[in-house]
C-alpha cells in the first residue's frame, strides 16, 4: 500500500501488535511517530525502522497521565505539522477475578485502555477536521465483544472502545475522517506471555483455529483500516481472532 507520505501516530508501538502495525505503515511510506511508556524499547523500534531507510521517531507517552498525553500530542503536531492517521493501539490487562479487583486497578485499566485514548484522540482530531481527512483505528479486543475469563474490567474498557468508535465515526464522517476498530483475540504478544498458563490453555480450547494470533496478522487489519483502500469504511468493528467470535 502507498500512503503518499502520511504521518501516523501509533500508541503502544514499542511492542506487540502496535509495533507490527508501525513497521507495516513505515514500509508503506508513512512517517511513523511511536508513542509508548517504554522509552528504551520504543527508541529501539524507531531506530530499527530508520535503519531500513524508512521514517520513524519515538516520543514518550503515558496514557494514564493527562499531562503526558497533552505534551505528546503537542510535540507530535509541532514536529510533524499534522497527524493523518491515529492508531490507538496501547493497552494492558491482568487476569484477576473480578471480586479480587480494587478501585486502583479499575482506574488503571479504564484510564489506560479507554480514557487515555479518548483524550489523545480529542487533541489530535481538530487538525484532521481542519484538513478534511483522517483515519483513526482503535484497537479493542474480542474481550469487549464476548467477555474474557478473568478480565472483566478490561472487557468493560474494551467494550467502551467499541462504543467510542461507533459514536465518533458518526461525528467525524462529515469531515472525511473514518473511525474503525480492530478486535484481536488472544495474540502472541509480551502481554499474553504474562498470563497464567491455565488461562492460556483455556483460550486455546475456545479458539476454533486452536492457536494464538500473530501480531503481524492483527496488524494487517489495522493497516488496512488506515489505508486509502478503506476510504468508504467507517464505524466498523473487525475481529481478528481465529474465529473466536463466530457468534459474537
Amino acid at each position: 500500500m502507498n500512503f503518499n507520505d502520511k504521518v501516523a501516530v501509533v500508541t503502544g508501538g514499542a511492542s506487540g501488535i502496535s509495533q507490527a502495525a508501525a513497521e507495516k505503515l513505515a514500509a508503506g511510506g508513512v512517517t511513523v511517530c511511536i508513542g509508548d511508556i517504554a522509552a528504551e524499547k520504543g527508541e529501539a523500534v524507531a531506530a530499527a525502522v530508520r535503519g531500513k531507510g524508512q521514517k520513524a521517531q519515538f516520543l514518550p507517552l503515558d496514557l494514564t497521565n493527562s499531562d503526558s498525553i497533552r505534551k505528546f500530542a503537542a510535540a507530535a503536531l509541532d514536529r510533524f505539522g499534522k497527524v493523518d492517521i491515529l492508531i490507538n493501539g496501547a493497552g494492558w490487562s491482568k487476569n484477576i477475578p473480578f471480586v479480587k479487583t480494587d478501585d486502583a486497578f479499575w482506574d488503571k485499566i479504564l484510564t489506560l485502555n479507554l480514557i487515555g485514548p479518548m483524550r489523545l484522540t480529542k487533541l489530535l482530531l481538530p487538525k484532521m477536521f481542519e484538513a478534511n481527512e483522517g483515519r483513526i483505528v482503535n484497537v479493542s479486543s474480542d474481550a469487549g465483544r464476548v467477555g474474557s475469563l478473568g478480565e472483566t474490567v478490561y472487557a468493560a474498557a474494551k467494550a467502551g472502545v467499541i462504543g467510542f468508535t461507533k459514536s465518533l465515526a458518526r461525528e467525524a464522517v462529515r469531515f472525511n475522517v473514518t473511525v474503525n476498530c480492530v478486535c484481536p483475540g488472544p495474540t502472541d504478544t509480551p502481554l499474553l506471555a504474562e498470563v497464567d498458563q491455565k488461562y492460556r490453555d483455556a483460550f486455546i480450547k475456545v479458539i476454533p483455529m486452536h492457536r494464538f494470533g500473530k501480531p503481524a496478522e492483527v496488524a494487517e487489519a489495522v493497516v488496512f483500516f488506515a489505508s486509502p483502500e478503506a476510504s468508504y469504511i467507517t464505524g466498523q468493528v473487525l475481529s481478528v481472532s481465529g474465529g473466536l467470535t463466530f457468534a459474537g
